[in-house]
């Protein structure tokens, strides 16, 4: 996914530009970080007081130019009105959040409130077109069942929440003026392996993700994907 955000900054802004960058549920800063790195400006937007002290710790460890291009402000994506200017903004993240709020819409208009013109709005989220595959590979036929009817399901950490299907958030971005400009797979060959499995060596490693970051952007194979990363332009 890293690298399909880079290929999108690549493809909407000059080579050396330093960009306002908001991310909207951090996590443990992954991103936020990279993209600091990158020389630009980030501002990460985090609701849990555990998770923000978790970040400021792991920032703490990062050189000092890099803390200086990293703000973190606790709050809810779905308040960003309440936090930033319209148009503050030239790209906003939002990976792994969507799926946790059961009314999504009011917080993506907000998200593309506060991008500029010409910005990028990238979200990261479950497929619900997708969301009986892997149950079904792992032979829990009652979990994939009932994924055929409804978007809810139990995540990997025993928590209710929910899918989305990509031509429902197709018309969600249009109506917010972020419409739809790319779209990729994220985990289509890997969602099924076990949490306890080691990780690959490197060489192997390099070999999944280039099948991975190839499943991504091919069809048919990034309409099954587990996740789906979809990317909306504000219009000017």
């Amino acid at each position: 996914m890293a690298r399909q955000v880079e290929e999108q900054i690549a493809a909407r802004f000059p080579v050396g530009r330093r960009l306002r960058v908001l991310d909207v549920g951090p996590g443990q800063g992954t991103q936020a970080l990279r993209l600091a790195r990158a020389g630009h400006q980030v501002t990460g937007l985090e609701p849990d007081p555990r998770m923000l002290a978790v970040l400021h710790e792991t920032l703490a460890a990062e050189p000092a130019g890099i803390q200086e291009r990293v703000r973190l402000v606790q709050g809810d994506g779905r308040d960003t009105g309440a936090h930033f200017l319209p148009g503050a903004f030239d790209v906003v993240l939002c990976h792994g959040v969507l799926m946790y709020l059961a009314e999504p819409d009011a917080m993506l208009a907000g998200l593309a409130r506060v991008l500029a013109p010409g910005g990028l709005l990238s979200l990261l989220v479950r497929n619900a077109d997708a969301l009986a595959l892997r149950p079904g590979l792992l032979g829990d036929w009652d979990t994939a069942l009932a994924a055929f009817d409804s978007p809810a399901y139990t995540n990997r950490l025993g928590l209710p929440v929910r899918a989305d299907r990509r031509e429902v958030l197709t018309a969600t971005l249009a109506g917010i003026g972020a419409p739809l400009h790319a779209w990729y797979g994220v985990r289509v060959f890997t969602d099924a392996a076990g949490d306890e499995r080691p990780p690959p060596h490197p060489e192997e490693l390099h070999r999944l993700l280039a099948a991975e970051e190839r499943a991504g952007r091919t069809d048919p194979y990034r309409a099954v994907a587990a996740l789906l990363h979809l990317c909306g332009v504000r219009g000017g």
